[in-house]
């Protein structure tokens, strides 16, 4: 059973999830109408992953007998000037989610929610791996600067990553 902190914690970390979701679908669609698909494909892959994300937390919160409370989702950015620009912002978010997951994993130790912390122990990895990712794509993007067959490559590299349902959701 969830303590009541832990709960609303959780449904708290559910909009975050679908807020990144979100923030990510938007970055898809703005770099496809810029005409860059691949760059659009790696975001409305991250978009699903970031759904994967909010399905394992309300999955977890039914399991241990609580509520989930779907809330509304704050609007999110539509344009940004490059794609250099969209992936710092995606690692200024990820390094905001990894301070999220960080503090429920805190609260979990705290309420003495074992199970929770043991839940978490994925995100924490999970983050990890997602800010690696952006800086390794704005590491390529500074070397490519304003090279176009450079960035031709880099959205051809893009275009070939492919959706796996993350790790929890595809044991459930």
């Amino acid at each position: 059973m969830l303590t009541p902190k832990i709960q609303d914690a959780l449904n708290a970390q559910i909009n975050a999830e679908l807020w990144s979701a979100y923030l990510y679908l938007s970055m898809g669609m703005h770099f496809e109408a810029e005409g860059l698909p691949g760059v659009a494909n790696w975001f409305k892959i991250q978009f699903k992953e970031e759904q994967d994300h909010a399905m394992i937390f309300m999955n977890y919160v039914n399991q241990r007998g609580g509520a989930v409370e779907l809330k509304a989702i704050d609007g999110v950015p539509v344009k940004w000037e490059s794609p250099i620009d969209a992936f710092k912002a995606t690692l200024e978010h990820e390094q905001k989610v990894t301070a999220m997951i960080n503090d429920l994993y805190l609260l979990a130790e705290a309420e003495k929610d074992y199970a929770t912390r043991d839940r978490l122990n994925w995100f924490v990895s999970e983050q990890v791996e997602e800010e690696n990712t952006a800086r390794e794509l704005i590491d390529k993007l500074r070397m490519i600067g304003d090279n176009g067959m450079g960035l031709y490559m880099f959205n051809t590299e893009l275009a070939a990553r492919t959706y796996t349902a993350a790790a929890p959701l595809s044991e459930e």
